[in-house]
């Protein structure tokens, strides 16, 4: 039986089909870009070290978990705080799937 995770990807305005190719270039199939606003404060800039811009996109990507640490990887090489796109990512697990096909 399969097992899913899904990725979530913060990232600048306009980084998310960066960040979307590096995952592809690990076998995830294609994901969801919705437009994000971020918001911080100036003690939370100070503190980590980055510059918190308003326009962001969330990248949301369904992936079997046996990928899923070569596309977190993947895309924080790619648009991740070292990068212009200032993206973090993380993962979440999911439980069930209906409606999609999965091919081992």
């Amino acid at each position: 039986m399969n097992k899913f995770e899904l990725i979530i990807a913060l990232v600048n305005a306009g980084f998310a089909g960066v960040a979307m190719d590096a995952a592809r270039e690990c076998g995830a199939r294609g994901g969801t870009i919705l437009h994000a606003r971020g918001t911080g404060t100036k003690e939370m800039e100070k503190k980590y070290g980055i510059i918190i811009t308003p326009e962001k996109e969330m990248l949301m990507i369904l992936v079997n978990d046996k990928i899923k640490d070569d596309v977190l990887q993947a895309i924080y090489k790619s648009a991740g705080l070292g990068s212009d796109g200032q993206g973090i990512a993380f993962s979440l697990p999911v439980e069930d799937v209906v409606g999609l096909k999965f091919e081992d």
